[in-house]
């Protein structure tokens, strides 16, 4: 009974904050901010933000051409740091970043990766939780063409910031009420679509001879 109160309190004062921090005019500058942070940490949470930012358009308090936007350039921005790193910083990577077996054989996946399928890896790696970090770093060590990545990174950033930004949106437009339920829904859907990414690459790579460990 108290669990279920404690529960039901915390659900509204949530309810509370995000119709707060939904209607800011600042939010664009946050959502770019972590979504840039999110290409090198991958703890922080940009897609989060990407979809709050798309709930909040749902429920008429942001523009949704703006949420893509600054989720977009935020991850192009921070991918394209996470590749100068890579490219700069290689050696300093290998003993950090990626030290031990297991950071090499990541390391060795996303070099024979780039080459087997190139600039889709960077679209595909997006919308792998930490996979994105790998793969941009990667592509900086290997030194693939600026011109090449730029490109690819772009592409991969505009789908990636649609996605996360329509899921909160048409959460937003059936839930306009209720902002945690939204939310809720959309995160719902996100991870769903993350573990269907992983299977399919995972039954793929195991047909292939593959072990995946991005």
């Amino acid at each position: 009974m108290l669990y279920a109160a404690f529960l039901s309190g915390w659900f509204d004062n949530l309810d509370t904050w995000l119709k707060d921090f939904s209607d800011t005019s600042w939010l664009p500058l946050v959502i770019l901010a972590l979504a840039l942070l999110d290409s090198v940490v991958p703890i922080v949470p940009g897609e989060t933000m990407v979809i709050i930012g798309g709930v909040a358009a749902g429920t008429g308090e942001q523009n949704l051409a703006v949420v893509i936007l600054a989720g977009a350039l935020g991850a192009f921005i921070g991918d394209n740091l996470a590749y100068l790193l890579g490219r700069r910083a290689s050696g300093f990577l290998r003993r950090t970043l990626f030290r031990g077996e297991k950071g090499e054989r990541r390391i060795l996946w996303a070099e024979e990766q780039l080459r087997l399928r190139g600039g889709l890896l960077l679209i595909t790696a997006r919308f792998i939780p930490g996979g994105r970090t790998v793969v941009t770093v990667s592509s900086g060590i290997t030194h693939r063409p600026r011109p090449w990545f730029m490109g690819w990174a772009a592409l991969a950033a505009v789908i990636w910031a649609s996605y996360a930004a329509l899921l909160g949106f048409f959460g937003g437009k059936a839930f306009e009420d209720d902002h945690t339920k939204a939310c809720l829904v959309a995160f719902a859907s996100a991870i769903s679509v993350t573990v269907i990414i992983e299977v399919v690459r995972w039954v793929r790579a195991k047909h292939r001879g593959l072990a995946p460990h991005a």
